[in-house]
């Protein structure tokens, strides 16, 4: 009898030693394991969501990941070729570009993948006021007369909604305004985009005409809706500064010369750490959200789903509607010999 019981003890705790041989077989590879990787923000709220997908993978690759930076996007490009921060996803590639090349380029830094394609920027007016005086093209604000008609402190001068300094896309909107003869009757108004953009929402909401540039993905196409509530306007020609290059081809959408580049938004890495962090550096560069999936999260921030518990659980759902591709990012990055 105890001969059996003594055998039956020993069959199970070799079933149970193959069990557990097996559950450590089976366990997904972990090659961030015992590492910190340091993320960089711009700090802006309506970026977050696409950063956080990017994290909870890091973490199932096994990396401790740290609170994110904060700063300007020259002062990020800076940060990250001096190896003060590891990545960030939110480098825009062309509009970026000098950002890049002044922070040491690829002897410092590598782009990886295109994490968010067919990105717009550009200047819109209300649909009502673009159908009442035939308004199509930027270049008509040169006429006092139509300039006035957006005059919001009534200095005589077209109101434009502008850029931060530091984004990039004020040094295009500063080029463009002496280029197209805008000079004496459009003023770039500057500062809190958000709190210029609640101020012009409420102006087009009291039936006021408006003036302002924008970009997507963001929440403000989703309130005020291109083709329905605004248009945009179409430069005369294609002007960007430090690329005299650029053709129409290169800043048309949606049928119209918008006078910005079409662009993609990517990943941008510390090449020491990418190098050093293969897998790491291969999750990032498969990782892709389309642009529709932003601006919906950004428009449900702009509803009151805005606090980064919010946030957190809109790149959660995100990621687990999006599982399959999600996990295959996952195992490809597993896949990548360090």
């Amino acid at each position: 009898m105890r001969t059996t019981t003594t055998a039956s003890a020993l069959a199970l705790i070799a079933a149970l030693g193959l069990g557990a041989q097996a559950s450590a077989q089976d366990a997904p590879a972990m090659p961030g394991e015992g590492r910190t990787v340091q993320p960089m923000t711009s700090g802006i709220a309506e970026e977050i969501f696409q950063h956080e997908i990017l994290f909870e993978g890091l973490r199932r690759l096994g990396y401790e990941v740290e609170d994110p930076l904060e700063g300007e996007y020259a002062v990020m490009h800076v940060a990250l070729g001096q190896g003060d921060a590891d990545f960030t996803g939110v480098h825009w590639n062309l509009l970026h570009q000098e950002f890049f090349e002044n922070s040491g380029g690829e002897d410092r830094m590598v782009k990886l993948g295109t994490f968010i394609d067919n990105v717009l920027q550009g200047y819109l007016i209300d649909k009502a006021t673009a159908d009442e005086h035939g308004i199509t093209n930027l270049e008509q604000l040169a006429d006092p007369e139509i300039a006035a008609i957006f005059d919001a402190d009534g200095d005589g001068k077209a109101d434009l909604t502008g850029c931060n300094p530091g984004w990039g896309c004020e040094l295009v909107i500063e080029h463009q305004i002496p280029e197209y003869g805008l000079g004496d009757t459009v003023r770039h108004n500057q500062g809190s985009y958000f709190a210029l953009m609640a101020d012009t929402i409420a102006r087009f909401e009291r039936g006021e005409p408006i003036l302002y540039y924008t970009w997507t993905p963001l929440w403000v196409s989703g309130v005020l809706v291109p083709g329905e509530d605004v248009e945009w306007l179409e430069v005369p020609y294609t002007s960007l500064p430090n690329n005299p290059d650029a053709t129409p081809e290169d800043t048309s959408a949606e049928g119209k010369n918008l006078g910005f580049a079409v662009d993609e938004i990517r990943v941008l890495a510390n090449r020491d750490w990418a190098e050093e962090n293969p897998a790491a550096a291969r999750f990032l560069e498969l990782a892709e959200i389309p642009i529709n999936d932003v601006s919906a999260q950004n428009l449900l921030m702009q509803q009151g789903e805005d606090s980064m518990e919010d946030i957190e659980r809109h790149a959660e759902e995100w990621i687990q509607e999006n599982s399959d591709r999600f996990d295959g990012w996952l195992e490809e990055a597993r896949g990548v010999e360090g």
